[in-house]
């Protein structure tokens, strides 16, 4: 069958036709037969470069060789087990040496599932129920944080079925806006209990923190005893070896992660200091399970692939994305079009607006319509990124640099189809 054809079959069984709604887009979304390398392959015969990524976790690209390998004779052996494994230790290790503030680690199954753990153990360690979440911030998919964006005060649901009771302690502020997290926090230090951040605000476009602005967030939380979450379920792991705390060189003390560490696999994990880290149970009475949490499969697809992530693999990824940001930008002067390009080492947006884009309020001004026919386009010629404005597109090393002249050739065709 066709993507056509799937995607009405699709609708009758499946809410939207799809289990995400990210992957829905009109008329319908393409079928994924297979993939290998750069390149996915649908079920109507054609193929696209993807800076998708299955939205970040194939750093390797596709179907690498040597997690299919190691994921095979792993499957030989059982896929699950319910008791622990020695490769657990293994993975925890590695992630202990290369994460600035991991002292120890628990492995779970998605990033949802680690912020919402990450956010239990600051409550239970501070004792206090508020938490601060930034303007246009996405987190899981979870009660907690599945607000609406608003200035100050606190949120309300963006979802029917949250109750506005389990919302009302969540306060939102914008990104990179000292002045406005400061006053808050003056006004509420003694209620607050941790501040989650994305280091890169990752899915609503591709946004930095300013230069110096999460050092600030780690000595206003330090001074006011607030528990600083990073959640890097997106940067982990991708920017460099020991994330976001490395790159930026500031220190949280709790961090969460998923896709990458999974190798390709389902997979989240938190990890901090021992002093919060030892409240989880069965150690302390903080309560965190799962059947699947360090199955055995998704451990050893993060060792195979923590194992070639090493410094040489973030100077290639760096230069890769330095000169496709680069291709961009000269395109959009070429095109005489004012568009912001954004990014940093293999994380790349392009923002239909002028200007820079600083927060949540940024983003929402891009032109929506003119990114839409723009997706549409390079669809067309063979590349595939996703179908929101606000979502970021990633790099993995099975890009070549055939692949992004490629991608910057259909780009200029896509930009003329928007200039006009």
């Amino acid at each position: 069958m066709i993507s056509e054809d799937l995607f009405k079959e699709a609708k009758k069984f499946l809410p939207g036709g799809v289990d995400s709604p990210v992957r829905a887009y009109k008329p319908y979304p393409f079928f994924a037969e297979r993939a290998e390398g750069s390149r996915i392959y649908d079920v109507d015969g054609k193929n696209y470069i993807d800076y998708c990524l299955a939205y970040g976790p194939l750093v390797l690209g596709h179907a690498d060789p040597t997690i299919i390998e190691a994921v095979s004779k792993q499957l030989k052996k059982g896929t699950a087990y319910g008791v622990p494994t020695e490769n657990e230790i293994k993975l925890a290790k590695q992630v202990v040496n290369r994460v600035p503030c991991a002292d120890m680690v628990r492995f779970m199954n998605s990033g949802t599932e680690a912020t919402m753990s990450a956010i239990r153990l600051a409550r239970a360690a501070t004792s206090r129920n508020k938490i601060i979440k930034f303007e246009g911030s996405y987190h899981g998919a979870h009660d907690y944080v599945l607000v609406k964006s608003g200035s100050g005060a606190a949120g309300l649901p963006d979802s029917p079925g949250v109750p506005e009771d389990t919302t009302k302690n969540t306060v939102l502020v914008p990104f990179n806006n000292e002045e406005a997290l400061t006053k808050l926090i003056e006004s509420d230090n003694d209620e607050i209990a941790a501040i989650i951040v994305e280091p890169v605000m990752g899915n609503i476009g591709c946004i930095p923190p300013k230069k110096g602005y999460l050092e600030f967030l780690r000595k206003i939380t330090a001074e006011n005893d607030i528990i600083l979450i990073f959640d890097e379920v997106i940067t982990g792991f991708r920017i460099a070896e020991g994330g976001s705390q490395e790159y930026f060189g500031v220190t949280p003390d709790l961090v969460t992660f998923g896709k990458i560490l999974g190798g390709g696999f389902p997979m989240g994990a938190l990890a901090g200091k021992r002093e919060l880290m030892e409240m989880i149970a069965p150690s302390g009475n903080v309560y965190q399970a799962g059947t699947f949490n360090g199955n055995p499969i998704s451990i050893k697809a993060g060792l195979t692939m923590l194992k070639q992530l090493d410094s040489s693999f973030y100077n290639s990824m760096d230069s890769k994305g330095q000169n496709l940001r680069k291709g961009l930008s000269d395109l959009l002067e070429g095109n005489g079009l004012n568009f912001h390009v954004a990014g940093l080492s293999s994380m790349f947006q392009i923002y239909f607006k002028e200007g820079d884009v600083m927060d949540y309020k940024d983003a929402k001004a891009a032109d929506t319509r003119g990114f839409t026919a723009y997706f549409h386009k390079l669809l067309e010629g063979g590349v595939f990124i996703p179908p929101s404005q606000f979502e970021c597109c990633f790099l993995s090393r099975a890009h070549s640099d055939e692949d992004i002249q490629i991608t910057l050739e259909k780009v200029d065709e896509a930009l003329k189809v928007v200039k006009k």
